[in-house]
């Protein structure tokens, strides 16, 4: 299914750094708690993400992403996710990351 430019062009994503990875024992399938900072325009956002498979807490810490910051917030058991991190669903249910080739500035648009 096509989609416009002036859709794609809602959709805002945008350059964060994760900045802290914790357990998330209450949701249903294996996920994290992660804060995501946007730098000064957006600021910290936090996310549930099933990042289980291949990414162990250490790996994440300090690991550029790419995020959708404009979705409404969902309610996840008792916590509220505020943005996408955007990854490659492989068919054994394993997420890749989607990341900057090299680093970048923070709160940077994706286009």
């Amino acid at each position: 299914m096509a989609i416009s430019w002036e859709d794609f062009e809602k959709v805002d994503m945008r350059v964060g750094r994760i900045v802290s990875v914790e357990d998330f024992p209450k949701a249903k399938k294996p996920a994290f708690r992660i804060k995501i900072d946007f730098g000064s325009g957006v600021g910290i956002k936090q996310t549930s993400a099933q990042l289980t498979k291949l990414y162990g807490k250490e790996d994440l810490m300090g690991k550029q992403v790419i995020a959708v910051v404009n979705f409404p917030p969902k309610q996840i058991a008792d916590f509220s996710s505020e943005v996408l991190i955007l990854g490659a669903v492989c068919e054994d249910g394993k997420v890749i990351l989607l990341q900057p080739e090299r680093d970048a500035p923070l709160g940077k648009r994706i286009a």
